[in-house]
């Protein structure tokens, strides 16, 4: 059997994949990507990209290009309740950043939101990552592997010609979705429950716009109490403004597996309630909703990440972003142990860090998932009874009476409970780790002012993001999330730094760890323009914040030691398992 050798093989060239893939070859690792399916994503699927999946981008180089193929965030700005698209509108919420109330907490990234779709995304990763040199193969099937000691051996089948070989890689990493057969290679323990209803998502084409160009958004509910069967249930997504769309059926049970294309335009139709526009399907996708993690990331030099290790709702927009948040957290880390000899036990930390935040995003897309029933029943509205008693029973809203009016407290009370799944900044940007690659014995336990969910509170510690600040370097307006740089660590020093900086070239040669050190203030290497570095990142003129590659603070001096380059040397070494 013939045997290909890379120092890295991907399984899986989506959100997860493509994005690990290029990370890698910007390390200049020998990278080898492996799909099953012909090509890119085939529908719409996810497509809510946050502002730290866009701070991902910024650092590579890709954010104007993922800028120019979503819908803005303008275009994204609410989320309407509603009968039907030219039918009653019954709710209105802010979403994704766009409340001017938020504004100001928005401000807190160099990055802005948008609405890119995962078949418009990962072609730009993928080219990305093709650019820079990985080999990447599509129709090709994953079959099995064997580790030892010193590598992982996979079987692979070319599915165009049925031709079985093998790669020798020194790691593996198992972004291959859902149904990870890397992941049940590796027997990782699964708990939660698949499975827990069908669904079916319709991509289809019409014109819409005199009904949403006056009330962008990119999530409409369209409830229909009173037609006949089943109460009507659906989502009806934006995948361009404003004639090409995704409906998500769930109400039809299992039912919605069995439509014929006929039966699909109707079903369509029905939650239109738009009979002279013209409809035309793309395609139909059954899909299951899961609430499942893996208790485990990896298993010796394999190592899993995205939907492989979370699988969860579509709610909150968390998939695809934790999915690329995971690749830039492990691709570092693998770089830093083939490249610059850091120890295995910093693989560890990849697990100890992002196995907390996807269990944290399932519970989260999980209650979420919840909450359009619990707004149903603040309606007052059996789903088990006849379609005109539901229909009565939802008028009751609009009723000058004081059952209208308490109908109308209760559906108020649950309408804003939603912004936990349309709004809930503080889950996409709150993250805190703790492990071997985050030196934080000194620090105490973060307890933020308001709602961790729902409000990003900027923090300046080991194990949080650095803080973004505008800056100036060489006349050009910057963040220091700019200076973070993807293939190196940073050290970002005040006025009073010249010894971190001068310990900062000593330690980086002797280690062989690329390093950059900054001087940001009045002076400096770079000029803190409006002061907000000197505020806010908790050191003094003679302090330091060590910053990892993918932006997280690993350590943190507030005033200069008595030998700067013997406490850089440890405080490095520590973070890379030495």
């Amino acid at each position: 059997m013939n045997k290909i050798e890379t120092e890295v093989l991907v399984i899986g060239a989506g959100l997860t994949g493509a994005t690990a893939s290029l990370l890698l070859a910007r390390h200049g690792i020998e990278t080898m990507m492996v799909s099953r399916n012909r090509w890119v994503a085939d529908s719409p699927r996810a497509h809510i990209i946050n502002q730290r999946t866009m701070e991902v981008m910024r650092s590579v180089g890709l954010e104007q290009k993922c800028t120019a193929a979503a819908a803005p965030g303008t275009a994204m700005a609410n989320h309407v309740m509603m009968t039907a698209v030219n039918g009653v509108e019954f709710g209105r919420l802010w979403t994704w950043g766009q409340d001017p109330a938020r504004a100001g907490e928005y401000a807190f990234s160099p990055g802005k939101g948008c609405d890119l779709p995962q078949d418009r995304f990962e072609p730009i990763l993928v080219d990305e990552a093709a650019a820079r040199g990985v080999s990447t193969r599509f129709e090709t099937k994953f079959i099995a592997l064997e580790q030892d000691a010193d590598g992982v051996t996979t079987t692979l089948e070319d599915q165009v010609t049925g031709i079985q070989y093998q790669v020798r890689s020194k790691y593996l990493i198992g972004a291959d979705g859902g149904q990870s057969p890397v992941a049940k290679a590796i027997d990782l323990p699964f708990v939660g429950q698949p499975g827990l209803a069908p669904a079916l998502n319709v991509w289809f084409k019409a014109d819409l716009t005199k009904y949403f160009e006056d009330r962008p958004g990119s999530i409409f509910w369209i409830l229909q109490p009173g037609r006949e069967g089943r109460i009507g249930n659906a989502v009806l997504r934006m995948v361009r403004p404003w004639n090409e769309w995704v409906i998500g059926f769930v109400h039809l049970g299992e039912a919605v597996l069995e439509l014929s294309p006929e039966e699909v335009i109707a079903e369509v139709r029905q939650i239109l309630q738009d009979d002279e526009v013209e409809i035309e399907v793309i395609g139909t996708y059954p899909w299951r909703i899961n609430n499942v993690t893996a208790d485990r990331y990896s298993e010796g030099r394999v190592l899993c990440a995205g939907d492989a290790v979370h699988r969860h709702p579509p709610m909150n927009g968390l998939g695809g972003n934790t999915c690329i948040q995971d690749a830039f957290n492990l691709a570092w880390k693998l770089a830093a142990v083939l490249r610059w000899g850091a120890g295995a036990g910093l693989l560890d930390s990849y697990e100890a860090e992002r196995l907390p935040v996807g269990k944290h995003i399932v519970a989260r897309a999980m209650a979420g998932w919840h909450q359009n029933p619990d707004v149903v029943r603040s309606l007052g509205i059996d789903p088990n009874a006849a379609p005109a008693d539901r229909q009565a029973q939802f008028e009751r809203l609009f009723e000058d009476s004081d059952e209208g009016e308490q109908r109308r407290a209760a559906f108020e009370a649950a309408k804003r409970s939603k912004i936990w799944s349309y709004h809930a900044h503080g889950t996409e940007m709150n993250q805190i780790y703790a492990s071997s690659a985050v030196l934080d014995a000194a620090e105490a336990p973060v307890e933020f002012a308001r709602d961790p969910e729902l409000y990003y509170q900027p923090v300046s510690r080991a194990g949080a993001r650095v803080l973004h600040c505008w800056l100036e370097q060489h006349g050009r307006t910057i963040s220091t999330l700019d200076l973070c740089k993807p293939e190196q660590f940073t050290l970002l020093v005040r006025r009073r730094g010249d010894a971190w900086i001068e310990a900062a070239a000593q330690v980086a040669e002797e280690l062989g760890v690329p390093l950059k050190a900054y001087r940001i203030g009045l002076g400096g290497d770079v000029h803190d323009t409006y002061g907000e570095w000197g505020e806010t990142s908790g050191v003094g003129e003679t302090g330091c914040v060590l910053v990892r590659p993918d932006q997280f603070v690993a350590w943190r001096q507030e005033r200069l030691p008595e030998d700067a380059a013997d406490a850089l040397r440890d405080a490095l070494k520590a973070t890379l398992s030495l």
